[in-house]
């Protein structure tokens, strides 16, 4: 997809109400370099295509389509995407991201499909499902017609590591096209099911099918690392198949898909947060205090350590962040982070070292997302007592303006115990309920204490 980010969020929440109400919520709460993914981008393309790929390609070529969303009234495409027909009906699978304007905004947006032979009609979305990134949408050809299905491959039929994969798509919006890659098994700590797919997906190839060897359906293309090459992602096909069994017979979306895609964000915040508080801590984490470093379930975490030069302030650094995200408008959301700096300030003595920790805990910002998608952090500032160890909290809240009911938390604690030194750290959950908010930031904070 050419436009990298186009969806937005659901329900509203009115920002008068909200700034009241979120300083007493985050009140309440203190009283109860990694790397990412993002939807396929500019890769280059690489390597002419096999004999096999050709094969494939002309057996699916009638297959697959180019989903444009384009201003409603005028000829202007506002961004471009691929898809493939899975039934002879019509049905279309293609990622959320691609259609996420006209989903959201389908009294600006509407969408067509167009073939490789360069035949296009109108298409309506019947379904969508934010935490896949997947959509099923519906031709809308003005005379009644059969069309050729790619179909899946049988769950039964596991793909074995090497397997040749052949991703389809539309790339740059240049033309249809082929490319080759390996099947290399899920992805490592990915929330939900990815497949790793050993080739290069570029813009426009999102939504795309990828194929194994006979033509049937693997996976949908969704991303690609930007910070390496040949490392793309894949939805799995079953979610794909189970998306088309649920909405097969479901009627167009006819109003804006934002109550849609707040129930499925509430969906994935109320797992996370079970998971999340279910995997608990890593142990030895800092010599004098119990610090919060998550386990490697579904998150990565990396550490670093900068020793000044100039006889300033040492510190150590962990960051733990998830690699997965959910595409909900404009934005992601849906993605839990924690990290802490352990600082040593022996050097600088007790009074700068002062200043030096005070002023890096005023630094912090809690501002996400623009004024229009989110309301303006209400924090609140307090002191809380871990069991003789006296911390220095601020508990942040920031409500989604057409997402009802879920908020972004913020939890930042200092120690206070040591003249020279300290630690800071910080934990970040976008997305999720008062209630779990809650849970998250007293889970956080409680994690806190002396090693004994």
């Amino acid at each position: 997809m050419n436009s990298m980010n186009p969806v937005r969020p659901c329900g509203r929440l009115p920002v008068r109400v909200a700034r009241g109400l979120l300083g007493a919520l985050a009140a309440a709460l203190l009283a109860g370099s990694p790397l990412q993914a993002q939807p396929a981008g500019d890769a280059e393309i690489v390597a002419p295509p096999s004999l096999s790929a050709r094969k494939v390609y002309e057996q699916a070529r009638s297959q697959l389509v180019q989903i444009r969303t384009v201003l409603k009234g005028r000829a202007s495409q506002t961004s471009v995407g691929s898809g493939f027909f899975v039934t002879a009906e019509g049905h279309i699978v293609t990622n959320f991201h691609v259609v996420s304007q006209a989903a959201l905004k389908p009294e600006r947006h509407d969408l067509v499909y167009v073939t490789a032979d360069g035949r296009e009609a109108p298409v309506t979305i019947l379904q969508i499902d934010v935490l896949h990134d997947l959509a099923l949408l519906k031709a809308g050809d003005a005379e009644p017609r059969r069309f050729d299905a790619l179909p899946f491959r049988p769950e039964t039929r596991a793909l074995a590591q090497g397997e040749r994969i052949y991703s389809l798509g539309n790339p740059l919006d240049v033309g249809f096209a082929v490319m080759e890659g390996n099947y290399n098994g899920l992805v490592r700590r990915s929330f939900y099911p990815q497949i790793f797919f050993g080739g290069a997906l570029s813009a426009g190839m999102s939504g795309g099918p990828a194929l194994d060897q006979e033509g049937r359906v693997i996976g949908v293309n969704v991303a690609r690392r930007v910070d390496g090459e040949q490392v793309s992602f894949l939805v799995p096909a079953a979610f794909a198949a189970a998306l088309l069994m649920r909405g097969r017979e479901a009627p167009p979306l006819a109003v804006p898909a934002y109550p849609t895609v707040a129930a499925q964000l509430t969906e994935h915040q109320a797992e996370l947060t079970e998971r999340f508080i279910r995997q608990g801590w890593k142990s030895a984490t800092h010599p004098r205090y119990r610090v919060p470093v998550p386990a490697d379930e579904f998150m990565r975490c990396w550490g670093s350590s900068e020793v000044s030069r100039t006889g300033g302030l040492d510190l150590e650094r962990s960051d733990c962040v998830m690699d997965t995200h959910i595409f909900a408008g404009e934005f992601n959301t849906g993605a839990i982070s924690v990290r802490h700096e352990s600082y040593d300030g022996s050097k600088l003595g007790t009074l700068r070292f002062a200043a030096r920790h005070a002023a890096s805990f005023r630094n912090e910002s809690f501002t996400r997302l623009r004024a229009e998608l989110q309301t303006q952090p209400q924090c609140h500032e307090d002191y809380v007592d871990r069991k003789g160890l006296v911390l220095r909290a601020v508990v942040c809240l920031r409500a989604y303006k057409k997402l009802p009911q879920l908020y972004d938390v913020s939890v930042l604690v200092a120690t206070l115990d040591q003249p020279q030194a300290g630690v800071q750290g910080r934990f970040d959950a976008q997305g999720v309920s008062f209630a779990n908010a809650q849970r998250l930031a007293r889970h956080y904070i409680d994690s806190y204490e002396w090693v004994k």
